[in-house]
């Protein structure tokens, strides 16, 4: 049963918004801009409408994922599983060839689900280093902001929540670390 939870939410995570924010465009967003299947990107090729169609969804499938696939009593590492198994589905979608997006969405999506006492507040972070790093001529000011933003809701996990949903958190932070290495080479200079 509980393989079937985590392949149902991977199959969740991995319903592709950008490409479904793109129809009728006639473009293909794995093939445009910086080619990543996430909101940023259809935002730059397209326009703010439809990259909150990506956005919203991308975001909804991580908190949906665990809302529909557990039930109250299971145990705590299986709501976070099925978080991170929405946010590895966004990654490494089969539906774009198992190459997805950077999973800061989705992942953001489940942690507001699953802590949103401890991730709303530290969502704030993103849009003002967004907003700081463009004016100051960041390279990659997005990627930075993601990972920080994820960084300190893993900690924060950690310190108020303790060391099991501490490592889940920092299970997915490790996975929109490794989608982001591409640009943390671009950042180091590599």
């Amino acid at each position: 049963m509980i393989a079937l939870q985590l392949a149902v939410s991977f199959l969740i995570g991995a319903i592709p918004f950008a490409v479904v924010a793109m129809w009728g465009t006639g473009k293909d967003i794995t093939r445009e801009g910086s080619r990543n299947p996430g909101f940023n990107n259809v935002w730059r090729v397209t326009n703010f409408r439809r990259s909150m169609v990506s956005l919203v969804g991308d975001v909804s499938k991580g908190g949906v994922a665990v809302y529909i696939l557990s039930a109250p009593g299971d145990p705590e590492w299986l709501r976070w599983a099925l978080g991170l198994a929405a946010v590895a589905g966004h990654c490494w979608t089969p539906f774009l060839r198992f190459n997805g997006g950077k999973g800061v969405a989705t992942m953001a999506g489940a942690l507001l689900y699953l802590e949103p006492l401890i991730t709303a507040p530290c969502l704030v972070l993103y849009p003002t280093l967004r907003k700081f790093g463009r004016g100051m001529g960041w390279v990659q000011e997005g990627a930075i902001s993601s990972m920080t933003t994820m960084t300190l809701i893993a900690a924060v996990v950690t310190a108020v929540r303790g060391g099991e949903p501490g490592a889940l958190a920092f299970a997915g932070w490790a996975m929109i670390v490794l989608r982001h290495i591409p640009n943390i080479r671009e950042i180091l200079g590599r």
